[in-house]
């Protein structure tokens, strides 16, 4: 029982010790004297004030810090405009209104994307909007028969994804996924030569 009491005491003494105001003022110092770097953002009079008795007070970070904050998590956003083409829609994506504008190339490339699916790939087909940004285009749709999603993707993040479940990889399926590798590639080559395109007239 004794021990107990003496530990605690021991204890309580120590706290008291390192809340002592003057421990605080004395580990400063020793900050100052060997320059310390303290963490960006903070002032040293905002890490003084970081004492016991001031220990729920705020610290206000600087308005630049704010700033940057801001920027990162909410960059100026994109503007977007939609165009409806024979049942299909295109999304053109930019930061002003010349990369909003619909060409005749554009069109006739997304007519042309969804005509030669449907021919080579699959007539049962549902498509999602086909997105237009500045590096790269992006586009989806889901093919009934078999149930898959499928996902084309140029530019910045090349690739060609599906996705299902239970699939079952009989012939037919396995057929259906040379026929969506082998048109992704006419997709790509087509839509790169849009996108180099439009860099080239919104230039």
């Amino acid at each position: 029982m004794s021990n107990n009491h003496d530990e605690i005491k021991g204890l309580i003494k120590a706290s008291r010790k390192m809340l002592n105001k003057n421990f605080v003022i004395e580990e400063q110092e020793i900050k100052n004297k060997y320059n310390f770097l303290f963490e960006q953002g903070y002032e040293q009079s905002e890490v003084e004030s970081i004492a016991p008795g001031n220990i729920t007070k705020k610290i206000n970070v600087p308005k630049s810090i704010d700033k940057d904050i801001e920027d990162t998590t909410n960059p100026k956003k994109d503007k977007k405009q939609a165009y409806r083409i024979s049942g299909g829609i295109l999304v053109l994506h930019g930061k002003d209104k010349r990369d909003l504008e619909l060409t005749t190339d554009d069109k006739t490339a997304f007519q042309e994307t969804m005509d030669e699916f449907t021919q080579e790939v699959s007539d049962m087909v549902d498509f999602n909007k086909l997105n237009v940004y500045p590096n790269n285009v992006e586009w989806s749709g889901k093919i009934i028969d078999f149930d898959i999603e499928f996902f084309f993707s140029i530019g910045e993040e090349n690739g060609n994804y599906i996705n299902g479940q239970m699939i079952r990889t009989d012939d037919k399926f396995l057929e259906i996924v040379n026929k969506l590798k082998s048109y992704y590639n006419k997709f790509k080559s087509k839509w790169a030569k849009v996108l180099s395109q439009r860099k080239k007239t919104n230039k």
